[in-house]
């Protein structure tokens, strides 16, 4: 393939993914797909997954050609970022529609880690003689659909772990909590809640703190709320208050995968924070700190007046890796993955 046949490819592909993430919040727990359809050197149609249980992308980009373009299907290219499906769910198979609208060519931007799909789609396309490419932009395929993925291959929830800390390194004043976000980033702390299927906090911080763990500063569903208890006298998993209290990762996984929940915030406390570290047992991590120069909450210069019962913030794995940072205002919001 010739150096501009690949650079048209990623471009478009790059489209795919533009119009993949206008289904963030109402595709789920589908992943998220965009689609477009070239020919005569011009998109005729484009389309991307809206609302699960509803047309998939290839669907939405087939409705939008006009008709006197349809005849310009037998010379189009049609890009994917997601391989089409292959099984009857709630929508018939996208890739049965391919075939029938007579499709030359196919460029697929990652392969369907779904147990129904999992290369079929590829192979029935294959099978009817289109032209399949498969691969492009793939690791940016797969990162949009990251919580997709983790759940599939995994077995588990993505798992994005989240704390403020002070400049020195604290959690905590003491048992007390620190007012280290600004309203500006607790609103951003909302809008993460929005995006996520379930969070979750350990035992003390419930019983201390009470914290309501909703949406309230931004619009979308509130997450389902799971509270970590290691107290084995509470015996199987109970629901108090609307939060549903597990024992065991065992038990809070086998809850996400009944309940199709693709992605967990962990908020605290320390105890449980590191638990998840030592086990490995993360996908990103979210740190949010005052500049060092930036007066305590309690305003009292660099460093807050700790105590010897101060919580040390969690303990940054080795292997984690910064790959976005954002400042607002005196706060700095740093992102790592593995």
């Amino acid at each position: 393939m010739d150096k501009n046949q690949i650079a048209l490819d990623e471009k478009l592909m790059r489209r795919c993914i533009q119009l993949a993430k206008c289904g963030r919040n109402l595709a789920r727990p589908n992943p998220m797909v965009g689609c477009v359809i070239v020919a005569d050197g011009r998109i005729i149609g484009e389309g991307y997954h809206v609302r699960c249980g509803e047309g998939h992308a290839e669907v939405n980009a087939f409705a939008a050609v006009k008709p006197d373009d349809e005849h310009l299907f037998p010379q189009a290219t049609l890009y994917v970022s997601l391989e089409p499906c292959s099984h009857h769910g709630k929508t018939p198979p996208c890739s049965d529609l391919i075939i029938r609208k007579g499709v030359r060519r196919v460029v697929v931007g990652c392969i369907d880690p779904f147990s129904e799909v999992q290369g079929r789609g590829i192979q029935r396309l294959r099978d009817a003689s289109i032209d399949v490419t498969v691969g492009v932009l793939e690791a940016e395929c797969r990162w949009l659909n990251r919580r997709f993925f983790t759940f599939h291959e995994k077995n588990r929830p993505y798992i994005i772990l989240k704390w403020a800390q002070t400049a020195d390194g604290f959690i905590d004043n003491g048992g007390k909590t620190l007012a280290i976000s600004t309203p500006f980033t607790k609103m951003l702390v909302h809008k993460l809640r929005a995006e996520e299927d379930a969070i979750l906090v350990g035992r003390v911080t419930d019983e201390r703190e009470h914290p309501q763990l909703n949406v309230r500063e931004w619009c979308g569903k509130s997450p389902v709320r799971f509270v970590l208890s290691r107290n084995e006298e509470r015996g199987t998993k109970s629901e108090e208050r609307g939060k549903i209290w597990v024992n065991s990762f065992e038990e809070l996984f086998r809850e996400c995968r009944e309940r199709q929940l693709q992605s967990l915030i962990v908020e605290g406390g320390r105890e449980t924070l590191q638990s998840f570290i030592d086990q490995n047992l993360w996908d990103e991590i979210r740190v949010e700190r005052p500049h060092p120069l930036t007066p305590s909450p309690k305003g009292e210069g660099e460093t807050f007046d700790k105590n010897e019962n101060s919580t040390p913030a969690p303990q940054l794995p080795d292997n984690a890796v910064l790959f976005a940072q954002q400042i607002f205002g005196n706060n700095t919001i740093s992102n790592y993955q593995k």
